[in-house]
């Protein structure tokens, strides 16, 4: 098992294992995931499994507390000097989860945001995963402004 940041040659690996894990909705493209590769690599965390990409977690730093719709499309956003690690996306091909892949992807990219000197991370998730990520240290801050793909999403905090 392998973990590391991505590079513009994860680009197909990338959007493959992202149109398995979400509806088209939701999804990203292969155009926002090259500009979010471009921009922010180093804050893609990636699971290869023999070869395979088979878990990735990523996000942009901002200095804006909140999560929002606009995050998602302008990956120009990202500034590395930012206080909060975004998250936009935690990603496991189907056939590899429960197995803690994902899991050992935020574990690391909380400890990467702890030792750049963040305040914390920030994701949204349905509903059903909010108990998931408390168990990892993120607190419930209700239902987020998001309505990206037209769900209902709930903004998740983890403060240093």
């Amino acid at each position: 098992m392998e973990i590391r940041t991505a590079v513009m040659a994860d680009l197909a690996a990338v959007t493959r294992v992202e149109r398995s894990c979400f509806p088209a909705a939701e999804a990203a493209t292969e155009e926002q995931f090259a500009e979010r590769l471009r921009y922010y690599g180093a804050h893609f965390w990636l699971l290869i499994l023999e070869g395979e990409l088979v878990s990735f977690v990523d996000g942009f730093v901002t200095d804006e507390k909140d999560l929002t719709d606009e995050m998602y499309e302008k990956a120009e956003l990202h500034d590395p000097k930012g206080a909060w690690q975004m998250i936009f996306g935690v990603n496991t091909l189907p056939r590899y989860r429960r197995k803690g892949y994902a899991e050992r992807l935020l574990r690391r990219a909380i400890e990467d945001a702890r030792k750049q000197g963040r305040k914390g991370l920030v994701l949204t998730c349905k509903k059903e995963l909010v108990l998931y990520y408390g168990k990892l240290g993120f607190v419930d801050e209700g239902v987020s402004a998001s309505v990206h793909g037209n769900v209902v999403w709930y903004q998740m905090r983890l403060t240093f």
